[in-house]
C-alpha cells in the first residue's frame, strides 16, 4: 500500500494564498501609473523638427521609451520647420505635444497667436546653443563680419531664424539688406557650406548636433564666437531675456580639433502641450521624459541635462496640471 501523504495545513495554505494575493496587488500597483489609474491609451502626435536636427532625434528616442512605458498609446511623430512651426501645429490641433525654445514661446504669446493663452509646459528640458559655422579658412571671426555674405539663417517659422534675426541686429546688421539670407534648415545648410554655396550658417541646437558632426568629418570647419553679442542682444527688450551666456567646450565636436572654448548664447527648450490635454496622459508622458534621460542621453548628449530639479522652471509657461501632479508625486 502506498504511504499516505500528509494533508496540507489549512492555515499555511490560507497564509500562502494571502501572500500571493498581496504580491499580485503590489505588482499591479507598480505597473499602473501614479494613482492606480489605467495606463493612457489611444493616439497622440508629437511635432519635432527637421531631419538630422536634435529635436527629431530626441523625438525618435522618446517615442521608443513611450512605447515601453505606455504600450497602449500610439505615438506619431510630425516633422516641422522648428519651434514656431511646432507651436502652430500644436495650437491648430495637428499635434498634441511638441518641443519649443522658451524665446519662441514668449514671442508666440507676445504676438497673440491663436491658442497662445492655452499653451502649457510639461518640463524644461535641455538648452540649445547658438552655433555659427564657417569653413576653417573663413575670415569670419564674429557675426559682424557676415556683411555681404551668403548666410544660412534657418527655415522660416524656425526658432533658429528667430534668434538669428536678433543676433544680426545685435551685430549692427540688417537681416534683409546686409546679408544674403538663405532660408533653409540644418538638413540643407551643411551641404551648401560644403559645396561653397553659402559662406556661413547659424544653428540653434543641443550639443552635439549630428549634422554639424558629420560636416566636420567631411570638411574643415570651425565655430565662431557669439559671446560679444550678449549685451546688445539683451538691450533689445524682454524677449531677449531668455538668452544666457554659455560656452561650447573644446570637445563639443571632437572632429573639429578645437583648441579653446567658444563663447556663445543658450536658450532653454520646453516640452509643451495645451491646457486641454488629459492630465493622466500628461502626467504619464512627463514621467517617461524624466525617467528616460539617461538612456536617451547616451545617443542625444544634450538630453543628459534634463534634471528633475530644474524641469519645473518652465517660464514663460505655467505647468500643465498633469505635469504638476507628477512633480508633486516625486517630491522628496
Amino acid at each position: 500500500m502506498a504511504p499516505r501523504l500528509p494533508l496540507p495545513d489549512r492555515r499555511r495554505a490560507v497564509q500562502t494564498g494571502a501572500v500571493a494575493a498581496a504580491v499580485l496587488a503590489l505588482l499591479t500597483w507598480w505597473l499602473l501609473p501614479q494613482g492606480g489609474q489605467p495606463a493612457p491609451s489611444g493616439r497622440i502626435s508629437f511635432a519635432t523638427g527637421v531631419p538630422t536636427g536634435v529635436y527629431a532625434k530626441y523625438g525618435d528616442l522618446l517615442k521608443e521609451d513611450l512605447a515601453q512605458d505606455l504600450p497602449a498609446l500610439q505615438v506619431t511623430l510630425r516633422r516641422s520647420a522648428g519651434s514656431l512651426d511646432n507651436l502652430r501645429q500644436l495650437t491648430a490641433g495637428k499635434a498634441d505635444f511638441t518641443l519649443a525654445t522658451a524665446d519662441a514661446v514668449a514671442t508666440y504669446r507676445e504676438r497673440r497667436q491663436p491658442g497662445a493663452d492655452q499653451l502649457r509646459a510639461c518640463a524644461r528640458l535641455y538648452d540649445d546653443y547658438m552655433q555659427l559655422v564657417v569653413r576653417r579658412d573663413s575670415p569670419v571671426r564674429s557675426a559682424r563680419d557676415l556683411k555681404g555674405k551668403r548666410v544660412g539663417v534657418g527655415a522660416d517659422s524656425s526658432g533658429v531664424q528667430l534668434i538669428t534675426r536678433r543676433l544680426l541686429k545685435a551685430a549692427g546688421l540688417d537681416f534683409d539688406s546686409d546679408i544674403e539670407p538663405v532660408r533653409v534648415g540644418i538638413d540643407k545648410m551643411p551641404g551648401l557650406l560644403e559645396k561653397g554655396e553659402i559662406d556661413a550658417f547659424f544653428w540653434s541646437g543641443g550639443l552635439p548636433t549630428n549634422a554639424v558632426t558629420s560636416l566636420g568629418d567631411r570638411t574643415p570647419i570651425r565655430l565662431v564666437q557669439l559671446g560679444d553679442l550678449l549685451g546688445p542682444l539683451h538691450a533689445q527688450g524682454q524677449q531677449a531675456g531668455y538668452y544666457r551666456a554659455a560656452i561650447m567646450p573644446v570637445d563639443a565636436y571632437p572632429g573639429l580639433h578645437a583648441t579653446e572654448v567658444v563663447k556663445t548664447i543658450a536658450v532653454a527648450n520646453l516640452l509643451v502641450t495645451m491646457d486641454s490635454a488629459d492630465p493622466d496622459l500628461t502626467e504619464s508622458i512627463t514621467r517617461t521624459v524624466i525617467r528616460s534621460r539617461d538612456r536617451i542621453g547616451t545617443r542625444v548628449h544634450a538630453a543628459q541635462k534634463v534634471d528633475l530639479r530644474t524641469a519645473i522652471y518652465t517660464t514663460p509657461l505655467p505647468l500643465h496640471a498633469g505635469a504638476r501632479r507628477y512633480y508633486v508625486s516625486v517630491k522628496p
